[in-house]
């Protein structure tokens, strides 16, 4: 029996390039070996597509859409701080008086002027200051920490008076120093005449550019703990002069999560707060300004926030 033996013909360049070509796009369509068969498109929709899940870096809140609640302040910006996101926004830009909230703005100016915060000063006129005060006595010598406390804790106008007059070059270079840090971090709504909010008229800022100070002021660990402070006793360097601190922020104690920051109200300004609270480790800055209620409506939002929202991780 004879053998048959076929073989084929020697194949040109082209030829086999052709086979190539054709291995690979076999290989490239197997079944689970290539991107495409990652690619649905369901049959009851023609515009939505699925693709893998891509883990998120950072948990971001999702609503649930809950009716919103009303609220009378006239600007309310509500953030979260890890993932910088808006949760609730009323008038976020518009100009307003923002009372005793600009000694947030007085805190940082201060800590970058004094690097030494035992410090002494002395008391000269700073106990004519306007406005609510801690009740610093002529002559008295005292701390720069204290006079923070003081300003952070019961809104001191004399402790903020008390500060920027002791400032290396005075009153107005403190003032122009806190115009200055406004700028560099970005607050292009906001402008100080003083370091402790009274109303004058080129004094101003909006809710969002509070946000993003309270924010930057909440990494400076002295603000943050002292914002947090219910009750203290500060003293002059010679322990007989006392002033008793009690913090105007009435939901620190009261309302679970708030640990600060500051409060502010004058006649035109109406009630400001500015809050920083968290529960379940969702951190969040609240920014009330012109509001008829601020404890309560900041009691509100904070409820509301928790419950609309959910973290996605």
């Amino acid at each position: 029996m004879m053998d048959f033996k076929f073989s084929f013909p020697p194949l040109s360049i082209l030829g086999r390039y052709f086979i190539a070509l054709v291995f690979l796009i076999s290989l490239l369509f197997y079944p689970g070996q290539n991107f495409y068969q990652t690619f649905y498109i369901p049959s009851n929709s023609q515009n939505s597509f699925y693709l893998p899940q891509l883990k998120p870096t950072s948990s971001r809140p999702i609503s649930r859409h809950l009716p919103k609640p009303k609220f009378t302040a006239k600007a309310i910006v509500v953030q979260d701080i890890n993932s910088k996101a808006m949760l609730f926004l009323k008038n976020p830009n518009t100009r307003l008086y923002p009372a005793s909230t600009t000694k947030i703005m007085t805190a940082l100016v201060s800590l970058d002027a004094y690097s030494n915060l035992n410090q002494v000063v002395t008391i000269t006129n700073e106990y004519l200051a306007r406005g609510h005060k801690i009740g610093l006595q002529p002559n008295e010598r005292i701390t720069i920490k204290a006079l923070l406390q003081g300003l952070l804790i019961s809104s001191g106008n004399d402790a903020a008076l008390a500060l920027a007059q002791n400032y290396p070059s005075g009153y107005a270079g403190f003032v122009q120093a806190m115009n200055q840090k406004a700028i560099a971090l970005g607050l292009t709504r906001t402008h100080f005449t003083n370091p402790s909010g009274v109303e004058e008229k080129d004094h101003y800022t909006s809710a969002r550019d509070l946000a993003v100070l309270a924010t930057i002021a909440l990494s400076n660990d002295f603000i943050r703990q002292t914002v947090q402070t219910q009750t203290l006793t500060i003293t002059d360097i010679s322990g007989h002069i006392k002033h008793v601190l009690i913090n105007t922020n009435k939901l620190l104690g009261k309302v679970s999560g708030v640990q600060g920051l500051k409060t502010g109200w004058t006649p035109q300004a109406g009630e400001c707060l500015v809050t920083y609270v968290n529960r379940y480790n969702h951190p969040l800055i609240i920014v009330l300004l012109g509001s008829q209620d601020r404890f309560g409506e900041t009691t509100t939002l904070i409820n509301w926030i928790y419950q609309n929202y959910y973290w996605y991780n």
